[in-house]
């Protein structure tokens, strides 16, 4: 009979009237049918009405009462849905910002792809401007902007979420800003603002920000830059607050050809070349590949903080220094102006994480594709021409197919509630924790078309990660929009501890900081550590934009600033030396690092898995990891007495690269050592010899 009320439409559709989704109803039925069956004794009037229906006399709709009262129990939301539905209604949300709508603006939208001069332009208008703001997806690029309009005597602030410079000696705001879009005010009036690269506005992370600025900045002119994709989103959300654009195309300056042959080997290298992959395991792999082949290369990929990612491009952008190979992932898609000749796509598919936060690997989008081909070839530097390809033939057919194809228009832009919609919810679920608070306010929030509420999954786990630390709602709040890669478990462990210290109300002093660190750092002794000090970069970052949300509690700004200076120029000499970080870590006796798993690469005649010429320790011995069939491929390897390695494999390893006559050597120094009379490992040894006797 319990089920039968469950199965029935129409109590599923007044469940759904009275704000219970599909979700809800279910959770909410179990509990109801568990305790009508287990409950010892039940109400008369439940009673009565049971047996009604077990007699005939009446219908499992009489229930329904009973039910709801049961639900708004275990969902007290349900006593307060029309409040909550109020609260998070998004369909309007060009009325949240009422100081723009106070004035009519004017729309410019500059549209086209990567070296069209798009950008330029809308830079020129700011720079002519009584006051101006500009918006930017990077840290990188605000500071770009930062510096050029200082340059040109136009005095500017920077504001980003780790740093803030006043140009004013006595502390008042400049008349222009370069800001990380996030951080741009909506109430401050501007003559011009400049929102770049518009079309992450459908970023399902930080897609709001773009949705913000768009409708809120208080500027007489508003110039957006971006791919004409937006062009229509741009022109509907524009409609909506009673603003006409007015579009301006451009064309690329400089051509770009794809070409008909992939590289095939990295011994086809030329100066300018740029190799793009979307992993550090692959960078690391490609990079050691290049030096063994007397080459320099640069290297950046995300995690780098701005000013190695600098220092490298400025290294590779030299035309008297010997570096003339980058290996990078798609950070270079926007941000840095490089001198490339030529990318090359060491491969075409990347992971990436979908609405409801879940990991996919997938073919690249055109849209990225024609982003990263785009920064082969400049205007104004030594590659004016550009070419594209990819590493292995195979792909350069889906190449050619991607860039063809059209890119999808972008249809819908990023919503996110905000802390007040939050508090207001809280103040009718006071026991809700924060994590639950936005799980309600997303599933009950109402979006036009136009809009979509972006992925809530790292504000959750940061919010399940510290629900157990006392704080007040807009702390917690606070925390939980902290920038962090929530897959470095260090960085997470020292936003705990930051939070533990401030909900102490004690405050996180330099002295503090510095126990926590281990400071002061050396340079990195392999990989491992490299990837360590990126993490302990970020915890730097993560205090500097806590700093300026809550200055007593975190009140060491400048001196953290001075050291994670220092620890940028300590990364910078670790990613110098990243190919001998890279041999260090196979050719020690610890562990190859767990994000050194390479991937099979294409090196001169064929391809050689990684996993076939790392190193790495064994039970009771050193030994070559691979296939039998490795053996059989290459041809076998022999120690002499004397030590010396001999047999083709040492040979044919020298001349692909894999191997350098230092390295060798090295090896070789370490099993003479082993014979001559290293007790730890000679017992190991002598297995091992007997086992290949064996064998």
């Amino acid at each position: 009979m319990l089920n039968k009320f469950y199965k029935t439409k129409e109590i599923q559709r007044l469940g759904a009237e009275n704000g219970l989704d599909a979700r809800l109803f279910h959770q909410a039925f179990i509990s109801f049918r568990k305790y009508i069956m287990e409950s010892v004794s039940l109400s008369a009037d439940i009673h009565i009405i049971l047996n009604d229906i077990c007699c005939g006399a009446g219908a499992v709709g009489d229930l329904f009462p009973f039910f709801m009262q049961h639900a708004k129990q275990i969902f007290p939301m349900l006593e307060c849905m029309e409040e909550l539905r109020k609260i998070s209604d998004l369909r309007l949300p060009p009325n949240w910002y009422p100081e723009a709508r106070a004035i009519h603006r004017k729309i410019v939208f500059h549209a086209g792809p990567t070296n069209s001069g798009k950008t330029y332009h809308a830079i020129q208008r700011y720079l002519t401007a009584k006051s101006g703001i500009y918006c930017g997806p990077l840290k990188l690029l605000a500071h770009e902007i930062f510096e050029k309009s200082n340059d040109s005597k136009v005095p500017c602030d920077l504001v980003t979420g780790e740093e803030r410079i006043l140009v004013d000696p006595e502390g008042r705001p400049a008349a222009h800003a370069a800001c990380t879009i996030e951080m741009c005010s909506v109430t401050t009036p501007y003559e011009v603002a400049v929102i770049d690269e518009v079309q992450m506005i459908k970023d399902t992370t930080r897609g709001w920000a773009w949705t913000r600025a768009l409708l809120g900045l208080c500027a007489e002119e508003i110039h957006i830059c971006g791919e004409a994709a937006a062009i229509n989103l741009v022109t509907e959300l524009m409609y909506t607050t009673g603003e006409e654009v007015e579009v301006r195309n451009y064309d690329r300056l400089t051509p770009i050809k794809v070409l008909d042959e992939a590289l095939g080997s990295l011994d086809n290298l030329r100066p300018g070349d740029c190799i793009v992959c979307f992993s550090k395991n692959d960078i690391y792999s490609i990079s050691r590949q290049i030096e063994t082949r007397g080459l320099e290369c640069a290297v950046i990929y995300g995690s780098l903080p701005p000013g190695t990612k600098h220092a490298q491009a400025k290294k590779f952008n030299d035309p008297n220094d010997s570096c003339k190979i980058m290996v990078a992932t798609d950070a270079i898609g926007m941000g840095l102006n490089l001198s490339i000749k030529r990318i090359i796509f060491n491969s075409l598919m990347k992971p990436s994480v979908n609405e409801k936060g879940e990991k996919e690997i997938d073919a690249i989008t055109t849209s990225q594709a024609l982003q990263i081909s785009g920064r082969a070839g400049r205007y104004g530097t030594m590659f004016e021409d550009g070419e594209v390809t990819t590493m292995h033939q195979d792909d350069l057919p889906l190449l050619k197919e991607i860039l063809k194809a059209s890119v999808d228009p972008i249809v819908t832009a990023g919503l996110h509630p905000t802390a007040e919609q939050i508090e207001m919810f809280a103040y009718y679920l006071p026991h809700a924790t924060l994590s639950n608070l936005i799980d309600i306010f997303v599933s009950l929030s109402q979006v036009d078309g136009l809009y979509f509420v972006c992925n809530v999954e790292d504000f959750k786990f940061i919010a399940d990660m510290i629900q157990h630390i006392p704080l007040t709602l807009r702390a917690r709040y606070v925390f939980c929009t902290a920038p962090l890669n929530r897959k470095e478990p260090y960085v997470c462990t020292m936003l705990l501890k930051f939070a533990r210290q401030f909900s102490k109300n004690e405050p996180v002093t330099f002295e503090w900081l510095c126990r926590n660190i281990n400071w002061p750092l050396v340079p990195p002794k392999n990989i491992k550590d490299l990837v360590h000090l990126e993490a302990v970069h970020d915890v730097l970052d993560l205090y500097l934009w806590l700093s300026y949300r809550f200055m007593d509690m975190f009140p060491d700004a400048a001196m953290v600033r001075s050291i994670q200076k220092e620890l940028d120029d300590i990364i910078q000499i670790g990613v110098l030396n990243i190919t001998r970080l890279i041999r260090i870590s196979q050719a020690s006796s610890g562990t190859v690092p767990e994000d050194f798993t390479l991937q099979k690469t294409s090196i001169g005649d064929g391809i050689l898995s990684a996993a076939e010429t790392t190193i790495a320790k064994a039970p009771g011995q050193r030994r070559i990891r691979g296939q039998k069939a490795t053996s059989s491929r290459l041809g076998t390897t022999q120690m002499d007495t004397q030590g010396q390695i001999q047999g083709t494999l040492a040979n044919r390893l020298i001349q692909q690269g894999l191997l350098s006559k230092s390295v060798l050597k090295k090896l070789e120094q370490e099993w003479l050592a082993r014979h001559n009379g290293d007790d730890s490992d000679a017992p190991q040894n002598t297995n091992a010899k007997k086992g290949k006797k064996r064998k």
